[in-house]
């Protein structure tokens, strides 16, 4: 089942192991033949406080022309980071174009956490989001994510079961088929909430969570996910391998001194088979 064609649409960051740096090692290590192409290149981590970043729409609008002339396709596409809303125009039209053909859609609404948007994340980013995930067979925003895109207010302190099934229903009415709320405390305990389209159910991980923060680990998160999906997993096995392989990378690096890289990922791929 390996040796699937996975196309990341992320940014790019040149120091630190987050977005496309940390996806394309993992998903590579698994297996799988993985493309990218950078929504925005980053200096640096943005922990750091300093970074310069550039938009790379223009080339983006140049690429996909040149890849239908040539026919390319991909097993799946994944998307993080989108950098405008012209952006996400032109990469949900290619995504939905794709998965006319059979290409499998994965979308990480990334905006924010701890119930704050990230700094340049704007309404019209969220609606864009929204654009996205109309398009996608699976999304996994985390908890500040899922209030933004639907309008929710964010309760620090989580929420019920039955609450957080009515964040999944609103998401899967903007268009998304399967969807993951991560990072969500559920009836006090930190959970990651899924709703499989395939099955029809609903279902709850909890978790225990490790008081260090490293950047990207939603990233690892995502490789790891996808990896084992498009291995034909099953997706609450693949969510629950993902949760796995972060918690031990992340207690593995705890006593890193620059957390603000990210993790070292070349040196634990072995941990993910």
């Amino acid at each position: 089942m390996r040796n699937k064609k996975i196309l990341l649409i992320n940014d790019m960051a040149g120091y630190g192991k987050v977005a496309t740096a940390a996806m394309l090692p993992i998903l590579s290590y698994m297996g799988h033949q993985t493309y990218n192409l950078p929504t925005a290149l980053v200096s640096n981590t943005l922990d750091y406080g300093k970074f310069n970043i550039m938009d790379t729409t223009d080339y983006i609008t140049g690429v996909f022309p040149v890849w239908k002339q040539l026919g390319f396709s991909f097993s799946a596409i994944a998307t993080g980071f989108i950098a405008s809303e012209r952006q996400a125009q032109i990469v949900s039209a290619y995504c939905m174009e794709q998965a006319a053909n059979g290409t499998t859609i994965f979308v990480d609404p990334i905006m924010g956490d701890g119930g704050k948007l990230y700094n340049g994340v704007t309404p019209a980013t969220i609606q864009s989001m929204r654009e996205m995930i109309a398009v996608a067979d699976l999304i996994f925003p985390n908890h500040t994510e899922a209030c933004y895109l639907t309008d929710t207010a964010y309760n620090p302190d989580g929420v019920t079961r039955e609450e957080s099934k009515k964040l999944i229903d609103k998401l899967r009415t903007i268009g998304a088929k399967s969807v993951l709320t991560t990072s969500i405390p559920v009836d006090g305990q930190t959970s990651v909430v899924g709703y499989n389209h395939a099955t029809d159910q609903y279902f709850y991980l909890p978790y225990t969570e490790i008081p260090v923060h490293f950047p990207g680990t939603g990233d690892i998160f995502s490789a790891v996910l996808i990896g084992h999906l498009m291995d034909g997993e099953p997706l609450k096995t693949s969510t629950r391998k993902a949760m796995d392989a972060v918690y031990k990378l992340i207690d593995l690096n705890k006593g890193n001194e620059d957390k603000n890289r990210g993790i070292p990922l070349e040196n634990f791929l072995e941990i993910l088979k």
